[in-house]
């Protein structure tokens, strides 16, 4: 249970006082009126004693009286009728709330934190007000009168005659047997003599007189002067004076809160209905009812009552007086007319009367009972010692109350004994004699139980286990199962639930203090039925408490014993309590997984909250269930919707605007219109546009990045680095998406759906940049398209559990600072409202407030949770910037490697204003080209040059080779670097608003194979400069699959095997220079699969290009000059190159020959044979991220020692020469042959090294081990003429250890290999002889094995067939060395 006030000995005390009544005449009450307040209220709240008081028992033994109070009422207080009293109660408890600020008792149990009232206030009101509206009963005399006072007036003319007069009606009521109320304790009352006197008016002196003569009539302890009214009201109004009824008669204004018009002036026209003459002297306390008592029909049980007479004349004023604390009317001021003296002397009054009046009364009256018992029954002289010798033992076997018949109307008469000892235990237990009470109180019990008088069994039961709780010392425990069967037989055998219900508080409150919480809450919850809802209410809250204050708290029990008083507090109509309960529970059930037990109860508290007018926590509440993933079924969730709108539709007030259900996720992004917001960021690409736009910058400020430089950023998310405000440009929208997600089972209809903005106009032409305008917002009106235009959604309808993107656009219209705030829309069921005809929607808003990324760079942000800014939404409008659009004409998404395509681009500026300083930077440089100034163009449409050649060409007969002198500055190409970044030609300069311009475009196709990004920046500038806006990038992004084409592998060699008379015709066409020659040997391979609908490739041409060598003519021994590749075939070609003449040979200029091996040249040295020459790259593919920059310039490669003699032998061999073969292909499409052409480059550095088209395999360590050779055997013509068609060639194969250890080798001559490289496709012969060796070469040794080839057929053959094996001597893995890695050793066989 909650924690109380008072202590459980206070409570118990309280509920049980001495009852005094009070019969008083009309001049007395009108005394007592001039302080607002009857007689009985003058005295409430002296009536608890400051002192102790004493009596003896019967034994002699004196009794210490602590703390008493006395309860003074008007003899005619009527306790409420049943359904009276439960109104009233429920009137009391609902009044009575928490109060402001009140202490919270915040308990810590496992991972619970709970904030649970401290005191229950509500229930403790309840309990006394219970207790006092309980009815006096014939089976027991706690509320029965003691005694009663009698009030007389001092300006009374003869006041003993009016003394005598109250006298005698006290007797009538008591004795004439014609009322049953009110209950006399004892025939023998005490009355008691009262002489008011009002000091600003009556005689003193004659009070005093009257009162020396009531103390020779009535005694000195029978009678008393009470002198009151020290000052007239009206003195005292100015004067503040403490009033200590406030209290007693606030609370009860509480329990009553019923205004009433009665005035508190006593009517004249009341009429008395006593029998003797009294005028008026029974007008108040024949209508006094019980504080908690309203207006009812008359009952004639009680004295005075009469149809023609005012009832509750008194008691309907007071709650008039005490309703003042819920109304607004101001409360009338008590005790006006009262000094401190006067309070003084009523609290002496009071303890006069108690010490000197009601104790002896109370003492006396013990010992004659005591005497009568003992007398009657023969026992010993004191009933107190009888009972220790008769009880001190064991108990008397009790029946169940199964075995018991029904008995509770079973009457004693007033004079039997077991009476006399249940009057005798109940005036002890008044006085706090608790042992004598406890025995007194089990005598009666068994005299009960062996009568069968349930009821009066049952009361002797109650008040023995609360006498055995307040014997001090506590010499027996408490006797719980007394309680219990109390209890069970007032509601099961008596049905009497009143005194069920008493017996269950008490015993509720004896064990809680015990702490013995579990069997207070099992007692509470027996307690709960269906009659009594507030009761039921009020007992489960209190088990609820038992559970949680247990030494374990026990969460759950109390979270449901909550809900379950939360339901019977709604079922009573207490709603404020019935929330409060839901609301305790719900810290229990809040985020636990339990998702039904919280939706019921979240809404609940929508409900209540809103029958309480709080829309605020109703709304909080009915969000709840809908924002989280309800498992709810559809046609729950359509109620919680419906009911979440309504609280809405009916709180229609401008600060309603709904802070919109959490139904997504927020996830803007800002674009321009040339950026996709389809397009996920890629963190990886970043980093690689920021380097291509530094680039761009540094080429356009001669090299130099600005300090200021920022990368553009067009489209902003979570991702992008926000710290800084985004630039945006007037006349151009901003989108901004956002990601809703609809977590109900439900569809979801919203409208009218825009974004909300504030703006505040800026003029930046200003160097000043000052504010032009005030801010503006289009929250209050939407009315604002001419400053910004606002996009609005009319439907946006979101399916069950679905994931939908909004995009919201703006379009300003001036410059300045724009800050997006939200979203507003209407939010519906898509349903129609029957009642209204229309769709149930409110307005809702949703805030967009970005939380920016940690900071964790200082030691003060890592120590602590600092997030830094996030202004993707705070865009600054910027002046008019050009905006350009770029559209790609017969892009191809497939080329073969090298494959030459054309293709056209066209620019259009789509802005209000020019453009200029177009450029573009791509990070695959050496994949397009524009074309060098010099180059023709034509033709000039992409129509007419769909047929047409991507090269220059020129009709020219096979012949010796053209030559041609180009500078690479012509092609963009400066100091050995690929153009990264190119200029687009405009013309004048300038690309004028709307204006659109078309240049071709040549792709080349990636050497490797494979699907290829290619990267593209256009940047470009205003004419106009501005500060904020310096200049603007568009990006693309272009994928490339790359199909196979052919491979070429080239050799230079040395030429001395010519003959002289060809060496004395070459010395003559040279003339005098000293020009050296050597053969190039040039291998082409068809590698393609015929994937891409190949058919066959022919080679057209042969070019070089190079500042020292030159290609000078092809040596061919067939005379077919068709050079076709089918599938996997491989062709060789031989051509005799020279040095370049000396006006030739210049540092800056290449020289390019052209060899052409058909009837048409393509001129290399122009557009775009020659551009993509110097465009090329090296082999690798550039890492992802970053941009290549390989020049034009190879690396060479340099092993071996750095011996001098050897680097003077290898800078002889160093030779710069490229070769580039120029192609044809010819494709089947759609029915249709098509012809590709395309270029590969091959670049030889030293002679006798292969050079290849395509990236070479790694070779392992051990390729060095070993080197075969062959000598002078290189394209030598062997005539035999042999009858048996067959032509044995001997060969020497020369083996040539150039390691330090000893060596292992395998040489194997089969001709068929599984080494790709090994392949021959020129033809086929044999090896004549033993086809396997094992040798064992030491450390710098030369071997030479002599072989024997034999040929079938004429033609042209490789002998570097066979294989290699090698492997040092102590190891055993072999590793093979490829003959195709050396120069080719070819033999020409023209017949055989």
């Amino acid at each position: 249970m909650a924690q109380c006030v008072q202590s459980v000995q206070e409570f118990i005390q309280d509920s049980f006082v001495p009852m005094v009544a009070v019969l008083c005449s009309e001049d007395a009450e009108r005394v007592t009126r001039k302080n607002s307040l009857s007689f009985p209220e003058l005295l409430r709240p002296f009536c608890r004693l400051t002192s102790e008081g004493h009596l003896r028992d019967p034994n002699n033994q004196v009794v210490v009286v602590k703390g008493l109070r006395i309860s003074v009422t008007g003899i005619n207080t009527r306790p409420p009728q049943t359904p009276e009293m439960h109104r009233l109660l429920s009137q009391a408890v609902s009044v009575c709330q928490p109060p402001e600020g009140s202490p919270a008792n915040v308990i810590t149990a496992g991972d619970y934190d709970l904030n649970i009232s401290a005191t229950t206030p509500w229930f403790e009101t309840y309990r006394e007000n219970f207790l006092q509206s309980m009815p006096a009963s014939e089976h027991e005399f706690l509320n029965h009168y003691l005694a009663c006072m009698l009030v007389v007036s001092s300006c009374e003319a003869v006041p003993t005659e009016q003394f005598l007069k109250l006298s005698q009606e006290q007797h009538r009521i008591q004795h004439s047997g014609e009322y049953t109320h009110p209950k006399w304790f004892i025939p023998n009352t005490l009355k008691y003599y009262v002489l008011l006197h009002d000091i600003s008016e009556g005689d003193e002196q004659r009070a005093d007189s009257v009162y020396e003569d009531m103390k020779q009539r009535y005694g000195t302890q029978g009678c008393y002067l009470l002198k009151i009214n020290s000052r007239s009201g009206s003195t005292g109004a100015d004067e503040q004076m403490p009033d200590p009824w406030s209290q007693y008669l606030h609370k009860t204004s509480i329990h009553n809160p019923v205004s009433a018009t009665t005035s508190l002036q006593c009517s004249s026209t009341v009429v008395n209905t006593i029998k003797i003459n009294l005028p008026n002297i029974m007008k108040y306390y024949d209508n006094e009812t019980h504080p908690l008592q309203l207006d009812q029909p008359t009952d004639a049980g009680y004295p005075s009552n009469n149809a023609s007479q005012s009832v509750n004349n008194v008691d309907m004023t007071r709650p008039q007086k005490q309703a003042s604390v819920t109304s607004h009317t101001t409360p009338t001021p008590r005790g006006t007319c009262l000094t401190l003296n006067d309070h003084d002397h009523i609290r002496q009054f009071i303890q006069e009367f108690t010490f000197r009046g009601l104790l002896p009364h109370i003492e006396k009256n013990i010992r004659q009972l005591n005497d009568q018992l003992v007398s009657r029954k023969g026992l010993s002289r004191s009933l107190f010692s009888a009972t220790k010798k008769l009880f001190g033992g064991g108990k008397v076997p009790e029946k169940s109350i199964a075995e018991l018949k029904n008995t509770a109307g079973l009457l004693y008469p007033s004079e039997a004994p077991e009476l006399q000892i249940r009057k005798m235990a109940d005036l002890c237990f008044l006085v706090q004699h608790y042992e004598l009470a406890y025995n007194c109180y089990h005598t009666a019990k068994k005299d009960f139980l062996s009568d069968q008088a349930m009821l009066y069994a049952a009361g002797a039961l109650e008040m023995a286990a609360v006498a055995a709780f307040l014997q001090s010392g506590a010499p027996r425990p408490y006797p719980a199962h007394y309680m219990d069967t109390a209890i069970q037989t007032y509601r099961d055998v008596c049905k009497n639930m009143l005194l069920a219900e008493r017996c269950c508080l008490l015993s509720a409150e004896i064990l809680k203090s015990q702490t013995k919480y579990s069997d207070a809450a099992t007692l509470l919850i027996k307690m709960t039925s269906e009659d009594s809802d507030l009761r039921s209410a009020l007992l489960l809250e209190q088990a609820a408490h038992c559970f949680i204050n247990m030494r374990g708290p026990m969460v759950r029990k109390f979270a449901f014993h909550m809900i379950l008083a939360g339901h019977r507090f709604s079922k009573a109509g207490q709603k404020r309590h019935a929330l409060r309960c839901y609301c305790q529970a719900l810290q229990v059930y809040k985020g636990k997984g339990w998702a039904l037990a919280e939706d019921h109860i979240n809404f609940t508290i929508g409900r209540q909250s809103f029958t309480l007018r709080q829309p605020d926590n109703a709304v909080a509440a009915f969000r709840h269930i809908l924002i989280n993933d309800s498992k709810q079924s559809a046609v729950q969730q359509t109620a919680f919707l419906r009911e979440y709108l309504y609280v809405y539709k009916v709180r229609n007030t401008h600060s309603c605007i709904m802070e919109a259900l959490t139904l997504f996720s927020t996830g803007e992004k800002q674009a321009a219109t040339h950026v996709s917001l389809d397009q996920e960021f890629d963190r990886d690409l970043s980093p690689l546009w920021r380097e291509l736009e530094e680039r761009v910058v540094a080429v356009v400020n001669r090299g130099a990045v600005p300090i200021t430089f920022q990368p553009s950023q067009c489209c902003l998310n979570s991702q992008t680095d926000n710290l800084r405000y985004p630039l945006a440009v007037v006349e151009e929208p901003i989108i901004v998406e956002v990601v809703f997600r609809n977590p109900l089972k439900i569809p979801l209809a919203l409208s009218a759906l825009c974004l909300l903005w504030k703006f505040t106009p800026k003029d930046f032409s200003d160097p000043q940049g000052n504010t032009a305008g005030e801010t503006i917002t289009n929250e209050k009106t939407m009315a604002l398209n001419d400053i910004i235009d606002t996009q609005v959604i009319p439907e946006f309808t979101i399916s069950p559990e679905e994931t939908k993107v909004a995009r919201l656009k703006l379009l300003p219209h001036k410059t300045g600072e724009l800050h997006v705030l939200g979203v507003v829309y209407n939010l519906g069921t898509g349903e129609v409202d029957n009642s209204e005809g229309d769709l149930m929607c409110v307005r809702g808003q949703q805030n967009l407030e970005i939380q920016g990324p940690r900071l964790n760079m200082t030691k003060e942000e890592k120590t602590s949770v600092t997030y830094g800014p996030d202004h993707r939404l705070d865009p600054i409008i910027t002046p008019l910037m050009p905006l350009l659009e770029v559209f790609f004409i017969n892009f191809p998404t497939g080329l073969l490697c090298g494959e030459i395509r054309k293709a056209w681009v066209e620019f259009v500026n789509v802005s209000a204003v020019p453009l200029t300083g177009l450029r573009v930077a791509s990070t695959h440089p050496e994949f397009f080209t524009f074309g060098s100034a010099a180059s023709d163009l034509t033709p000039v449409t992409p129509t007419a040059a769909e047929h047409c050649s991507a090269y220059k060409t020129v009709a020219m007969p096979p012949s010796v080779e053209i030559v041609s002198l180009v500078s690479p500055a012509a092609f963009g190409v400066t100091s050995g670097d690929r153009p990264v970044v190119a200029e687009i030609p405009l013309s004048q300069g300038v690309l004028g608003p709307g204006e659109a311009l078309q240049i071709p475009l040549w792709l080349r196709g990636p050497d490797r194979e494979g699907v290829h990004e290619i990267n593209f920046l256009f940047y470009y500038e205003s004419t106009e400069k501005t500060a904020k806006l310096s200049h603007r990038v568009l990006r693309h992004t272009a994928f490339i699959c790359a199909s196979r084409s052919l491979s070429v592998r080239a050799t230079a060699s040395r030429s001395n095997t010519l003959h002289s008379r060809e060496r004395e015709t070459e010395e003559r066409q040279e003339g005098e220079e000293k020009n050296g020659s050597m053969l190039v040997f040039v291998d082409v391979e068809n590698i393609n699969t015929s994937e891409a609908g190949v058919r066959e490739f022919h080679i057209v041409q042969v070019s070089s290009s190079s500042r020292q060598w030159r290609l000078h003519k092809c040596i061919n021994p067939v005379g077919d000059k068709d050079s076709k590749l089918a599938s996997r075939e491989r062709g060789k070609l031989c051509f005799k190159a020279t040095r370049c003449r000396t006006e030739e040979a210049t540092s800056e200029k290449y020289t390019f020959a052209d060899l052409n091996l058909g009837n048409e040249q393509i001129v290399s040295s122009t557009t775009p044979c020659a551009d993509f020459f110097f465009r090329r790259g090296l082999p690798s593919e550039p890492r992802r991220g970053g941009v290549s920059t390989g020049g034009a310039s190879q690396i060479w490669r340099q092993s071996g020692t750095d011996d001098g003699v050897t680097n003077i032998v290898k800078k002889c061999s160093e030779v710069e020469l490229d070769i580039i073969v120029l192609w044809k292909a010819y494709v089947v499409e759609d029915n249709k042959q098509l012809i590709l052409e395309g270029q590969l480059h091959v670049a030889l550095q030293t002679i006798g090294k292969e050079a290849c088209s395509l990236s070479q395999k790694e070779k392992n360590v051990l390729l060095n081990l070993i080197r075969p050779t062959s000598e002078d055997f290189m394209f030598l013509t062997f005539f035999f003429l042999l009858f048996s068609s067959l032509c044995m060639v001997p060969v020497t194969l020369t083996l040539s250890n150039c390691s330090l250890a000893q060596v292992d080798v395998i040489v194997d001559l089969r001709h068929k290999t599984t080494s790709p490289e090994s392949l021959e496709v020129h033809g086929s012969f044999s090896w004549l002889g033993q086809t396997q060796y094992k040798l064992q070469l030491q450390a710098q040794e030369v071997y030479r094995l002599s072989l024997k080839a034999c040929f079938f057929q004429a033609g042209v053959y490789n002998l570097g067939t066979p294989r290699v094996f090698a492997k040092l001597a102590q190891t055993s893995a072999m590793c093979e060395t490829s003959q195709q890695s050396a120069m080719p050793a070819l033999i020409i066989i023209n017949s055989v």
